[in-house]
């Protein structure tokens, strides 16, 4: 009985110790803090507080819209349907045949096959109402000029990750306002798709943005782009990365050492040399403690980018790269947002 009550007092007494200040576990007498937690979660947590306020800011512009209708209706004494019907539905024009043809020969491969008689109804009806929301955005556009609207809903502060930016080749001045680094694999579709957006940003914004180059082959994935990421460092031995890198991404997935090979010869690399650097795997240890820093900075998939620090995944259009680079174009000294050290 004496037992039974000392084993209940010391269950008690486990029961009503309060836990460590700020933390998460323990482990014996080790403390996992929350914030230890929150600085290895740092670039997921700061995913998740941007997709947030995305989904908010796009809720928000909904409710604007809605309610600047709503208004104009009201002041002019007709129902909502009459108001889209003067104003945007009566002023669509009717999408002709060539609209539609045109629009799937633009368009083939990335439509579906099938009946052709029924993919053009389709497509007129994707144009019309693709129509319609280009006019009602601009009809709304032209309420809120007139209305005053006061947005107060703020984006989270992003959170930086400390990036080096000085390994790794680059397009643009060191001492630009915006630094894109890129982690990304040759042999990766969407890390090949993204590259004309990429060129596109650095064309618009010139000196403001430079993009620095970093390798993460997936060998996983793509067993042979290890070898891409060393043949480009060896045509950049000779000043020929980028050529080499356009066309390694334009001749991807092929990537034989005779292609790689083939590929020095077209964009003017000295054959001996390269041959010598490439059979050499003179590379490889660059290459993987490129991974390895990716890694650590917490990428699992490519393409990834860290822009002034901030995580960005995946072939973006060039918008949303755009609207990070304005942002940061415009961002003042006043109060830096937190950095975050690879763990």
């Amino acid at each position: 009985m004496a037992g039974l009550l000392v084993a209940m007092a010391l269950e008690a007494s486990a029961q009503g110790t309060p836990p460590p200040k700020n933390a998460a576990a323990t482990i014996g007498n080790e403390v996992i803090s929350i914030s230890e937690v929150e600085k290895s979660s740092a670039t997921e947590l700061a995913g998740l507080e941007e997709q947030r306020y995305r989904v908010l800011d796009r809720r928000l512009g909904a409710m604007i819209a809605e309610k600047l209708l709503t208004l104009e209706a009201k002041k002019r004494g007709v129902s909502m349907e009459a108001l889209m019907h003067a104003e945007v539905t009566s002023k669509v024009p009717a999408v002709t045949g060539e609209d539609v043809n045109a629009f799937i020969s633009q368009n083939r491969e990335r439509l579906p096959k099938g009946d052709e008689a029924d993919l053009k109804v389709k497509v007129a009806d994707y144009l019309h109402r693709l129509q319609l929301n280009q006019r009602t955005e601009a009809f709304v556009a032209g309420l809120r000029e007139q209305t005053p609207v006061q947005v107060f809903l703020k984006p989270p502060d992003p959170v930086r990750v400390s990036v080096d930016s000085k390994g790794g080749f680059a397009r643009g001045p060191d001492d630009a306002a915006v630094t894109i680094v890129e982690f990304t694999d040759f042999q990766c579709p969407f890390c090949k798709n993204v590259v004309p957006t990429l060129k596109d940003l650095v064309t618009r914004y010139g000196d403001k943005v430079r993009w620095v180059f970093r390798d993460y082959p997936i060998v996983g994935l793509h067993p042979d782009a290890p070898l891409v990421h060393e043949a480009a460092r060896c045509a950049g031995e000779q000043g020929k990365f980028w050529l080499y890198h356009d066309l390694a991404f334009e001749r991807a997935p092929a990537a034989t050492p005779a292609n790689l090979k083939a590929y020095a010869a077209e964009v003017g690399v000295e054959a001996n040399a390269f041959s010598q650097c490439l059979d050499s795997h003179k590379h490889r240890a660059a290459v993987a403690a490129d991974v390895e820093t990716g890694s650590k900075l917490g990428v699992t998939g490519t393409p990834t980018f860290f822009i002034n620090g901030q995580l960005l995944v995946g072939n973006q259009p060039l918008a949303e790269f755009q609207r990070v680079v304005e942002r940061e174009l415009g961002r003042t000294a006043a109060a830096p947002a937190p950095t975050v050290n690879p763990r």
